[in-house]
């Protein structure tokens, strides 16, 4: 059974940097991408970015290109989510979910979900 986990989620002060790691298993993912969304409280969940699996290319969300990068790590099945420059705004549980969609952007397009990471910034 597909299994996606994060870590790395904290509290840090506006203009810090945090990483956050997904790491996949039960099945594979060589044809996914791999995505991360985020919720804040009384909000939709939505796209913050995704990576394609097996080569090259990622794409993100607006408000956040220039500041996140999402990367494959050099251990196996885990992929990183780089935050710099963080925002109160950037403040939500972030997830990691896995479609077989490559391009995707909406959460009812990725089949497999992470628990979620909380991320919180102040100001």
């Amino acid at each position: 059974q597909a299994q996606l986990v994060e870590s790395g989620g904290g509290l840090v002060e506006a203009g810090a940097s945090l990483r956050l790691s997904c790491t996949v298993s039960g099945r594979t993912f060589a044809n996914y991408a791999l995505g991360w969304f985020r919720q804040a409280p009384g909000k939709a969940r939505i796209f913050v970015g995704a990576i394609y699996w097996s080569g090259s290319g990622a794409w993100y969300e607006s408000s956040v290109k220039g500041r996140f990068t999402i990367s494959r790590g050099n251990v196996e099945n885990t992929m990183y989510l780089q935050m710099n420059s963080l925002k109160p705004e950037d403040t939500a549980v972030y997830y990691c979910a896995a479609s077989l969609i490559f391009g995707a952007v909406s959460s009812t397009s990725y089949q497999y979900w992470g628990q979620g990471t909380q991320v919180t910034v102040s100001s």
